[in-house]
């Protein structure tokens, strides 16, 4: 079974989309009402939802470290830096994580795309 996605109030609409062409669960942060928590918050909501986070954020970054230092639990966040990823490119990337691996797989994870 494919991984659902929860996706960060900042990623592009054109990233959404494309995933959800491909028959990819998405939800952003808009459609969940949670555009304005913290980091940590936002996190937590993923994590409840059973959701890897995909964000463009530098303080997710931190935050998932913190998490995985103390040994917090979380569904795991996928970043990538927007200037450095084309939208074509992230929709593949992120397609291919969530066709081939299992939410176990991201559990407490930072993947950093493109590959």
């Amino acid at each position: 079974m494919a991984v659902a996605f929860y996706m960060d109030v900042h990623i592009p609409r054109a990233i959404t989309n494309g995933l959800r062409l491909r028959g990819i669960d998405v939800l952003t942060a808009q459609e969940d009402d949670t555009t304005t928590l913290y980091d940590s918050s936002l996190l937590d909501r993923a994590t409840e939802l059973q959701r890897p986070l995909y964000s463009q954020d530098d303080d997710l970054l931190s935050e998932a470290h913190y998490r995985i230092n103390e040994g917090i639990p979380f569904a795991g966040v996928i970043y990538f830096h927007q200037l450095h990823s084309p939208i074509g490119r992230c929709v593949d990337d992120l397609e291919i994580i969530s066709k081939a691996s299992d939410l176990e797989d991201l559990l407490n994870q930072v993947i950093f795309i493109p590959f």
